[in-house]
């Protein structure tokens, strides 16, 4: 394992959940003493939303949490995310198919998981998917917050052990 160590959330736009997954997981990994060993981003499928900001939903459910999503600007997954990172984190299963089908094609792929995989109560229920806020209203948005935050928390213990 090389350091820094790649993460990069995958969603459809890259404008709702990823986002979320990249400012939450950042937080969390800079109170751990870990934003200097672990390098974050996200990503969408899609290049619809490409340079945009993210929903303004989700923008105000991370600014309601303490997080600062403002910032991001969306951008579309490439060949090079699937061999220039060191796990790719899909929102949902169908983008766990896509990351699937794309890293067939490149050598040293990065490995794939779905982030809810980090959320125990997730895997216990087997709700391993991260529901689509798009278009939906700030409840939607704090749902996936919180459904996301949960999972960073455990990915953020998983990521202290892999680097220990």
């Amino acid at each position: 394992m090389s350091e820094p160590y790649r993460v990069s959330f995958v969603c459809t736009g890259n404008i709702c959940r990823s986002p979320m997954g990249e400012v939450i997981l950042r937080s969390m990994l800079a109170e751990a003493g870990l934003a200097e060993r672990v390098v974050v981003d996200s990503c969408g499928t899609g290049e619809w939303h490409v340079g945009q900001p993210a929903q303004p939903f989700a923008i105000e459910v991370l600014a309601d949490a303490g997080y600062d999503g403002a910032p991001h600007r969306a951008q579309q997954l490439t060949p090079a995310f699937v061999t220039d990172r060191d796990l790719l984190l899909a929102l949902d299963k169908g983008h766990l198919r896509w990351l699937r089908k794309l890293s067939r094609k490149v050598p040293d792929a990065a490995e794939l998981r779905l982030l809810r995989e980090f959320d125990e109560t997730a895997v216990a229920a087997q709700t391993l998917e991260v529901d689509d806020p798009y278009s939906g209203t700030t409840a939607d948005y704090e749902r996936a917050r919180d459904e996301i935050e949960r999972s960073c928390r455990g990915l953020t213990t998983w990521l202290t052990g892999v680097l220990a």
